[in-house]
């Protein structure tokens, strides 16, 4: 190509070429067709009725639900709270009733309705419909934690940008010390926004902040780490790692059994899905798999330290490697690239932030 202008335009064209493949993939092959697959379900009763009313109903079902029997309403109840399904039908001659935990899922919630206002209506009996766990009336969808993530989300892996690209010129150590900054900025902000701002939080607003902390922390250390290797190309690496593959696991619209295997498979250990899930767990469900979710959390943590290290370990050896004095060096000086690499910096921050 003759014209090292337009090659330069093209060259830059490919990243948000890429990022709109990558995110109509994701994003319709996630949330376009949502159907069960494997969601659980009880029926309650253990008399040979209620067994033969379960089995008719996974029949029909089939792949779409995982039905079990259990023996009272009170053990319904608690596997609604612990998320292990997600409803539960009560059978009753008179008033048939449905148990759901809307904070769990409020999409969940009217999959399992539709699932069973049929066959109550069959029977020409209404369905009384019972949340176990609803959501605070801030967010009665319980959809406010998803847009929670993707606020920090774009916080963090934005922030990338300045400090691994406009921050290259100081030493890894300061950057770290950067991140740790940002990251309780970004979750300090999470946390306003959860709660005097939408109160989507009513109580335990601290482990919320901690949560987002942990969150945040790992998304940039892994982001600065990455940003020694693949310079330009991290906002791309960012935007696959945590928008793509991200939001569309992270169970905030739909949890992993209206999905896919693949995006099902992701949620059980993806930082946006510990994220949901342990804030779920603390704010409804009493805690229920919090150290679970704190965990993945955490192990996200560290990977982003492990890959600073490494980075800081690349950073140190090439600096020592270019301060050794070379003869070819004495022969003909080094060409100016101050105003190029001031340059790509430039547009790599507003490549990031314009996404």
């Amino acid at each position: 190509m003759r014209s090292p202008a337009l090659r330069h335009v093209l060259t830059h064209l490919i990243t948000p070429l890429l990022m709109c493949i990558g995110m109509g993939l994701a994003y319709m092959g996630a949330f376009v067709t949502p159907e069960p697959h494997h969601m659980p379900v009880a029926v309650v009763g253990t008399t040979p009725k209620a067994k033969v009313f379960a089995q008719t109903i996974k029949d029909t079902a089939g792949d779409k639900l995982d039905v079990r029997t259990v023996a009272t309403r009170a053990d319904a109840v608690h596997l609604l709270t612990s998320r292990d399904v997600t409803g539960a039908y009560v059978p009753g001659a008179k008033a048939p009733e449905l148990l759901v935990a809307g904070a769990a899922s409020d999409m969940g919630a009217m999959a399992v309705e539709k699932v069973f206002t049929p066959v109550a209506e069959e029977r020409g009996t209404p369905l009384k419909i019972t949340d176990v766990a609803p959501t605070v009336a801030d967010d009665p969808t319980g959809q406010g934690l998803f847009f929670l993530l993707i606020a920090l989300s774009i916080g963090s892996y934005a922030s990338v940008a300045a400090l691994g690209a406009a921050g290259a010129g100081l030493a890894m150590r300061v950057r770290a010390l950067l991140v740790l900054g940002v990251s309780a900025v970004v979750s300090g902000i999470g946390a306003l926004l959860a709660g005097p701002v939408f109160h989507l939080a009513h109580h335990d607003l601290a482990g919320v902040w901690g949560m987002a902390w942990l969150y945040s922390a790992g998304i940039l250390f892994i982001g600065v780490g990455l940003h020694t290797f693949l310079k330009r190309w991290t906002t791309l690496t960012m935007m696959v790692l945590f928008v793509m593959l991200n939001f569309t696991s992270s169970g905030g619209l739909f949890r992993p059994e209206l999905q896919n295997g693949f995006f099902g498979t992701l949620h059980a250990f993806w930082n946006g899905a510990g994220f949901v899930e342990g804030v779920r767990g603390l704010l409804y469900f009493g805690g229920d798999g919090l150290v679970r979710d704190v965990w993945t959390l955490v192990v996200w943590l560290l990977v982003g330290l492990v890959v600073t290290a490494v980075a800081a370990h690349h950073e140190r050896t090439r600096r020592a490697h270019q301060a050794t004095p070379r003869p070819e060096a004495w022969e003909r000086p080094e060409p100016e690239v101050e105003s190029d690499v001031e340059s790509d910096v430039e547009e790599e921050v507003e490549e990031t932030v314009g996404v």
